[in-house]
């Protein structure tokens, strides 16, 4: 599997020239220097698809852009890769009974367990231990969180307390996520008696994406650790993966390649999924361009807003339309991935991953969460997928909150949310807790 860079990198210059270009004669000469490094029909594809599209909708939106605006753009020259993670791969229901205490067997079991997230080039291990707290091992990209000392049950007398100890949810976050965003999460699982794991590719090292790179032996890194975490003790021992956004389903799926290429009984070990405003399983330049559009604009993106439901009186508010500036990036970054997901080699990597989650996931409960409102990820193409899974043999589990937006359904609906992880974890996941309850 060769290195991508270059293929990806002069096709986006070429693109970001010629859709500058287009709107701003001034813009176009600063970006004249950038074109000179683009060679070959890689450039001249790309910039015919882009200048056709561009010219053609000129009339419509390219009038209405002011200078100020187009400051917004000042990003496109910075951009080296914009793809996630190709090439690694990359109603409510009533909550369970169960006992919240967990219970452990020792503090230097518990320590030893939270120790074995060190990567193994950070030589040295922490000088500090408390329950509770975070362990950020330098220079990678991800956290892990101890359970929290009043979920604890150190009597031993919970079998299901015992099981939550023993078990790690892995968060793996969505394209442009930090630690920061996932931490709600992290305390949510972790006031419960499970020890998490919050991961987070950043965006910039997903736009200098290289095979081999920083990104790659992040993931690497998380599945080696994991491995041996399940191996320490011999005992049984449980993972649960909760995935955001494609960028996160992806990662899970890399993961997955990687559990069966180092020892397949590893793939024994993941009890559960929750899969969080995703899939989509085909390479679709609009869902990719909606996804990267959102990342980059953050809460100026539409993707950002819900659906409006009607109020009392019947009245209903029209959706909300992207701005003129967001309309032109959607339609550079559309009409980038429409040939970038059809590289030999991107194509071939991304299908390698989404037959993994398509047709190799473990024999595990899966719950999707997704909404109606979602303007990255369409609901039709998550119930699609539901439905393959479901013919697949697989135990499914799914909730549609309707009117939240991407990747926001907890923060839109806790009670809900919360909800369903408890019954899902405890009802389905985690069997001494089903039992116990």
């Amino acid at each position: 599997m060769g290195s991508l860079s270059g293929i990806i990198q002069r096709p986006l210059v070429a693109a970001a020239a010629v859709i500058v270009a287009s709107v701003s004669a001034d813009v176009s000469e600063k970006f004249s220097s950038l074109r000179s490094l683009v060679r070959g029909s890689e450039s001249e594809q790309i910039a015919a698809l882009v200048s056709g599209s561009v010219q053609d909708q000129r009339s419509m939106w390219v009038s209405q852009i002011s200078d100020s605006k187009l400051k917004d753009f000042s990003f496109i020259s910075r951009i080296r890769l914009p793809l996630p993670n190709v090439d690694l791969l990359i109603a409510p229901n009533p909550s369970c009974n169960c006992k919240l205490a967990t219970s452990v067997t020792s503090l230097s079991a518990l320590r030893s367990a939270y120790q074995s997230a060190e990567l193994a080039k950070a030589s040295a291990k922490p000088a500090a231990f408390t329950i509770g707290a975070s362990l950020v091992v330098p220079d990678v990209s991800y956290k892990w969180h101890l359970p929290e000392s009043n979920a604890l049950d150190l009597s031993g007398s919970s079998s299901c307390a015992s099981e939550k100890n023993r078990t790690v949810v892995v968060l793996l976050g969505w394209l442009g996520s930090k630690q920061k965003h996932l931490k709600k999460y992290a305390d949510w699982y972790t006031s419960r008696g499970y020890h998490v794991i919050t991961f987070t590719l950043p965006m910039n090292e997903i736009m200098s994406y290289q095979v081999g790179g920083k990104a790659e032996k992040n993931v690497e890194s998380l599945v080696s650790h994991l491995a041996d975490w399940l191996d320490e003790e011999h005992q049984q021992k449980n993972l649960v993966f909760h995935t955001f956004s494609n960028t996160g389903w992806l990662t899970y799926g890399a993961i997955l390649e990687k559990f069966q290429k180092q020892d397949s009984s590893l793939m024994a070990s993941v009890k559960g999924c929750i899969v969080d405003s995703a899939p989509v399983a085909a390479a679709d330049p609009t869902v990719w361009a909606s996804g990267f559009s959102a990342a980059f604009l953050k809460k100026n993106s539409v993707a950002t807003r819900g659906s409006c439901e009607p109020n009392m009186g019947g009245i209903n508010f029209p959706e909300p339309k992207p701005a003129a500036t967001e309309t032109a990036l959607l339609l550079v970054l559309e009409k980038f991935f429409g040939v970038i997901l059809n590289l030999p080699k991107v194509n071939r990597r991304l299908a390698d991953v989404v037959d993994t989650l398509s047709s190799s996931q473990p024999r595990c409960p899966q719950l999707y969460i997704y909404s109606s409102a979602d303007r990255v990820i369409p609901a039709g193409q998550v119930e699609s997928f539901i439905v393959e899974q479901r013919k697949a043999g697989h135990e499914v589990r799914a909730c549609n909150f309707i009117s939240s937006p991407h990747v926001d359904h907890f923060r839109s609906n806790p009670e809900l949310y919360t909800a369903e992880l408890n019954h899902f974890m405890d009802k389905f996941v985690l069997a001494s807790c089903n039992h116990s309850s």
